[in-house]
């Protein structure tokens, strides 16, 4: 009987250790990374996340680059967030602020024409050279939206434009 008291309680103790890792890690950023050769020598790389703004509004971030023969042609990241929730101003860049306050803006590609109004795609390849593994950054959105795109998410786009 104390054996089974003793393997109860050591169950319970490890249901409630994952219960509180769940409080503490995000559940709602999980990513799905893929590669995919659009062409010979041609490789398109995403990550993609959901996240939430300070609204409390569902987007996909999707961070991707395009080589070809090696050689980085793109790095873009693209905001799409469901339909009427907000409608992107194009062409505007995107307003981007480091945890330490510095302020850079991404420009807009989506210039010209834009799929949908409720998507926003931006040029990321002179940005993701300055983010370091140890910054968050906020997104300014339309409608005074926010996002926040934490330092485990900022690493993995490191990772891969390192590629």
């Amino acid at each position: 009987m104390l054996y089974f008291w003793q393997k109860l309680t050591s169950t319970l103790v490890i249901i409630f250790i994952c219960l509180l890792g769940l409080c503490f890690f995000p559940h709602e950023t999980f990513a799905l990374t893929r590669q995919i050769e659009e062409a010979p020598q041609q490789f398109l790389t995403q990550s993609r996340h959901t996240l939430r703004d300070n609204q409390g509004n569902s987007w996909q971030v999707v961070f991707f680059q395009r080589t070809k023969n090696g050689e980085v042609k793109t790095v873009d990241l693209r905001l799409v967030a469901f339909p009427d929730v907000v409608t992107f101003k194009h062409p505007q860049p995107l307003k981007i602020t480091f945890n330490q306050g510095k302020i850079l803006f991404a420009e807009d590609k989506f210039a010209e024409q834009s799929p949908a109004p409720n998507v926003g795609e931006y040029d990321f390849m002179p940005i993701i050279s300055q983010l370091s593994p140890t910054d968050y950054i906020e997104l300014s959105l339309p409608d005074d939206l926010s996002l926040t795109i934490p330092a485990a998410i900022i690493v993995e786009w490191r990772s891969l434009s390192d590629l």
